[in-house]
């Protein structure tokens, strides 16, 4: 018998360009080995350029492909990422409840890289009070973090580990705030917990082919929990598929905007010396 597949699960919006959302997750969780199942919150209309439109699926059929999913597939570990409306909130958390999977991770995806705002207004204070709780760790940006708490974006060290325990008191179990909208020459993300606070820095790369780094890295942390590693080992090896992912952004030249990561850039061909082609 061969040993059972890892299997995790995005419940996030579709991007049509393919660079960030369900697409990112999926191409995400192949590159790392696990098998990817997905719910799809919303239909977007967007490409590297921005977004202009959103098509929210009717709560009712988020539920039913939750239902489908969890009833046939030994799900390790759920991605949250874009969940547009209230009802979709209600529907996912109903669902959390009654399959209880062992590891959730929640990506608030607020706005996107364009700047285009993807969570209503009155869908936040149903993310912080009901979906949050729910989360075996939290992965908001700077500006992500601080719209959840309502407070100005932070911008030095304190102020964001102070973030993170704010945060940490809506019921996460962790809160991961993600460094890669500071300016420093490192990105620094920033894990707190009950018990630990740790920092995951990079070296910051110079590129503007960015989209979809936020799913990569959460998706990437539920690939490392279906697994069955541990949160903080999830993290560290996350963050260095995601930097490696950006290194290799450039090789595509895919659009005229923010193009996507090199999500296969383990699998890119080499030139005989062994160095990867650039």
């Amino acid at each position: 018998m061969p040993d059972a597949q890892p299997i995790a699960l995005t419940i996030a919006g579709s991007d049509s360009s393919g660079g960030a959302g369900i697409q990112a997750d999926l191409k995400t969780f192949a590159a790392l080995g696990v098998y990817g199942a997905s719910v799809i919150t919303a239909l977007t209309a967007q490409n590297t350029t921005g977004v202009s439109g959103v098509h929210d699926a009717p709560p009712e059929f988020v539920t039913a492909q939750i239902d489908a999913v969890f009833s046939d597939l030994d799900v390790a570990a759920v991605k949250i990422g874009m969940v547009s409306q209230t009802a979709t909130i209600e529907a996912i958390v109903a669902g959390l409840d009654r399959w209880k999977p062992r590891y959730v991770v929640v990506d608030p995806v607020m706005v996107a890289t364009s700047g285009a705002h993807l969570l209503a207004a009155s869908a936040i204070d149903l993310l912080r009070k009901e979906l949050l709780p729910r989360a075996t760790v939290i992965t908001p940006n700077l500006p992500e973090a601080g719209a959840l708490l309502g407070t100005p974006v932070a911008t030095v060290r304190a102020a964001i580990e102070r973030q993170a325990h704010d945060l940490l008191q809506l019921g996460a179990r962790a809160v991961l705030i993600k460094g890669g909208h500071g300016e420093d020459a490192e990105s620094i993300d920033y894990l707190v917990t009950p018990e630990v606070t740790r920092a995951f820095s990079a070296a910051r790369i110079a590129t503007k082919n960015t989209h979809g780094t936020g799913c990569t890295l959460s998706s990437a942390i539920a690939a490392g929990l279906a697994r069955g590693m541990p949160l903080e080992a999830a993290i560290e090896a996350a963050k260095r598929y995601v930097t490696a992912a950006i290194a290799a952004a450039d090789t595509l030249a895919v659009g005229r905007g923010h193009g996507p990561l090199q999500h296969f850039h383990a699998f890119m061909p080499k030139h005989p010396s062994g160095e990867k082609k650039t």
